[in-house]
């Protein structure tokens, strides 16, 4: 079956659209990567968007448009990597959506938004649509995230020791698969949760503070090859003020978003000090992302910490992060309490797709009528099929569960 999977995350600055061919061999899946587009946000869309998301307020008129909008974006670039990496011949598309809320209250998820209307990208392209994935895990007691965790434990059960993926969004989250762990908690069960702020306070720091290139006339919105960073040197005090976020010492399994860590929250903890220089900000902000990982990882004895996301392009963040974490030089194993950092491109999945070819797996699971989920990675009270079907047209046939259920994900 050939599934798009589209994504865009926390930092809203484009759609990614993976395509993947997947089979089932036994009790593993087998996904053939066939390529990813990624298509940016039009101007006007993602100001609108920035403006809508928390701490603002908004009324329906603002949702209503930015659901369908956003919708349709998303059918175009359905329509896109269907030409381009399908030959036409996708079977299926996966929509994540893009967030605009999380809502936590006492430490639990009641609910989560996810918008762009499925129904655009079914119109587009004909193929059946998997939307709405994460709300079938809170309605269960999840958390709703981080989604991805089923497919990590898929893919890197077997390893040796205790591998770790980590996604270096807006924000960061990681799963953690215990020696023999399988999606059903067999062998150590594998545990899923949001570190914190990967590139979300970063980036806010930096359309806040590095202003506008005035040769290129271009507005920052992100420290490109950590090149503030770079310039800049940790303030202390900020850092220790910023560690002293009570969601870090929160049992996991938890997630959170930009409902907390927003630009409102940085100027909150600036206001503490006097003017500082837009460099040192963003280099304090690029250690709290190193530091709030490793500090997260490190209880679990991870002997590796396999990296993926936007924040793998920034190569201050993924130094910081190797000091913190005792690491050895890309591509080493780990000894002793060194822990090996590598990207997810070691191991065939591209670190820039890596989620959107994790939203085509959900895909495919929900078709099949395979659950999506490991509770004790989301916290829920069971596994579940995820999402609903939009149909591309008339004739809706959904394909039959595989004789045996794939616990294993192999990347061809």
């Amino acid at each position: 079956m050939r599934v798009v999977g589209l994504m865009s995350g926390t930092s809203y600055d484009a759609i990614d659209a993976a395509a993947a061919d997947l089979a089932v061999d036994g009790d593993t899946l087998v996904l053939t990567p066939l390529g990813l587009i990624s298509t940016a946000y039009d101007e006007e869309l993602r100001a609108e968007l920035a403006g809508a998301l928390p701490p603002a307020g908004v009324d329906l008129a603002t949702v209503c448009r930015l659901d369908t909008r956003i919708g349709q974006a998303f059918a175009a670039a359905a329509v896109r990597a269907d030409r381009e990496l399908c030959d036409g011949r996708a079977d299926l598309i996966a929509s994540h959506g893009q967030t605009v809320y999380h809502w936590t209250e006492a430490d639990r998820v009641r609910g989560t938004l996810q918008i762009g209307e499925p129904a655009w990208i079914a119109e587009a392209t004909g193929r059946p649509v998997v939307s709405g994935f994460r709300t079938r895990d809170v309605a269960a007691g999840g958390q709703g995230a981080p989604l991805v965790s089923v497919v990590d434990v898929m893919w890197l059960r077997g390893r040796p020791g205790v591998p770790v993926a980590l996604n270096l969004g807006g924000i960061g989250n990681v799963t953690v698969v215990p020696d023999g762990a399988g999606p059903d908690g067999a062998g150590g069960a594998p545990l899923a949760f949001d570190t914190g702020p990967a590139n979300a306070l970063i980036d806010a720091a930096v359309r806040e503070l590095a202003g506008r290139d005035a040769s290129a006339g271009a507005a920052y919105s992100m420290d490109v090859d950590g090149a503030l960073a770079a310039r800049g040197s940790v303030h202390a005090p900020l850092l220790r003020r910023l560690l002293d976020e009570p969601y870090y010492a929160r049992p996991a399994p938890k997630t959170t978003g930009k409902e907390l860590f927003h630009l409102p929250y940085l100027r909150t903890a600036l206001d503490a000090f006097g003017p500082l220089p837009a460099e040192d900000v963003v280099a304090t902000l690029t250690r709290l992302t190193a530091r709030t990982v490793a500090d997260a990882v490190r209880p679990f004895g991870a002997t590796e910490v396999i990296a993926s996301g936007g924040g793998t392009r920034n190569p201050v963040l993924m130094g910081w992060l190797r000091d913190e974490l005792g690491a050895g030089a890309p591509g080493s194993a780990g000894r002793g309490d060194r822990v090996a950092l590598r990207t997810s491109d070691e191991l065939g999945l591209p670190s820039g797709a890596k989620e959107a070819y994790a939203f085509a797996v959900l895909g495919w699971l929900t078709a099949h009528g395979l659950p999506g989920t490991v509770p004790s990675c989301t916290g829920a009270r069971h596994a579940s099929v995820l999402g609903s079907v939009t149909p591309g047209g008339p004739g809706l046939r959904l394909p039959e569960p595989p004789a045996t259920a794939p616990t294993r994900l192999v990347v061809a």
